[in-house]
């Protein structure tokens, strides 16, 4: 592994402090930023705009690490699944989701995961270590020029529910939404992104306090403590419905951004009337939204089991007659165990 240090993880400040203490002139750090968050640059000699003296100088101190697509599949209806190759040889899956007007990049922020929700293929792997900002915003990059060329226009959302707890990697997620909203890097709009989080309420406090721009989606599968903890360990670890319904309350109090709660809808377990009402009430003490999604099977001895249709239909109108928004988001690229909760590194 190359032992020169990352360029990729200094700011500009410290760039251009780099250029200053090496008697450069500190525009140069900008034009390296350039290259670097605006232009994709994979190597020095890519940046044309400097001397042949200052690239060669620059290459003996830095490395500019990039993932690599090690392993490509594309779905029957179109979803692409990535085996992401990390600089230290790790490995994450990022997914490419198409509809008919936009497409969205699913991203990892963990190699593997430090939770523990039982329904969840990426919760059975090890929890390796934290993503980097960069390893993030390549992801994003590589999903940008795979919309341009498969589906003929640019990447139009982000969502962090790939691999990993985003919210336990914060510093890092937050670093890296703030290189793909730069005018000086990728320039997309925070509007457009969204953190799907199991629901750790400092964390959900604190991006209020940050003034984060961005959506916030909680996996909720559940309104009633016992079960949610069942199925989500998590649950009792950071305090319960109860806690989290505060976090979110207080995020609402400082953003005025509707939450979305995704919820999964399993056989025997949260199929009931008494499930029902308890997550139309607690919708109703914060302003959200209801996503119910498809489950999809881990492999053949998997105890969950997607509920009966006339179960999802009661979850609608319930919520519909209390007047929350849902929506039932049927999965894609489940062929290539590229849908919801089944990101496992196969590859590896």
């Amino acid at each position: 592994m190359n032992n020169k240090p990352n360029i990729r993880s200094f700011s500009l400040e410290e760039l251009s402090g780099f250029f200053v203490e090496h008697n450069e002139k500190a525009f140069r750090a900008k034009q390296v930023y350039e290259w670097l968050w605006k232009k994709n640059a994979r190597t020095f000699d890519e940046m044309t705009n400097l001397s042949k003296d200052l690239r060669a100088f620059l290459d003996q101190h830095f490395s500019i690490p990039h993932i690599q697509i090690r392993y490509f599949q594309r779905s029957t209806d179109g979803t692409i699944k990535n085996a992401v190759g990390l600089k230290d040889n790790l490995v994450v899956e990022s997914v490419l989701i198409p509809t008919a007007k936009r497409t969205t990049a699913c991203v990892s922020s963990q190699v593997g995961c430090a939770l523990d929700c039982k329904f969840c293929a990426t919760a059975r792997l090890k929890n390796m270590r934290n993503l980097t900002p960069d390893e993030i915003v390549d992801q994003v990059v590589e999903a940008d020029l795979q919309s341009k060329e498969y589906y003929g226009h640019p990447l139009s959302n982000i969502v962090f529910m790939g691999m990993g707890e985003p919210l336990l990697n914060y510093n890092n997620v937050m670093s890296a939404i703030e290189k793909i909203t730069s005018d000086k890097a990728l320039g997309m709009s925070p509007k457009r992104i969204t953190i799907s989080t199991s629901g750790i309420p400092k964390f959900i406090r604190k991006m209020a306090d940050d003034n984060a721009k961005v959506g916030l989606a909680v996996s909720l599968h559940a309104a009633i403590d016992e079960v949610r903890t069942r199925i989500m360990p998590v649950n009792q670890r950071q305090g319960g419905l109860k806690m989290l319904l505060s976090a979110l309350q207080y995020w609402y109090g400082k953003t005025k951004s509707r939450i979305t709660f995704e919820y999964l809808v399993f056989k025997g377990i949260n199929d009931d009337e008494k499930s029902i009402k308890a997550l139309v009430d607690y919708c109703k003490k914060v302003p959200s939204k209801v996503n119910l999604i498809e489950y999809n099977q881990i492999d053949d001895t998997d105890i969950f089991q997607q509920a009966a249709d006339h179960v999802i239909a009661a979850y609608q109108k319930a919520l519909s007659d209390a007047g929350i928004i849902v929506t039932v988001r049927r999965s894609k690229g489940q062929d290539i165990d590229a849908a919801c909760g089944q990101l496992a590194n196969k590859f590896e």
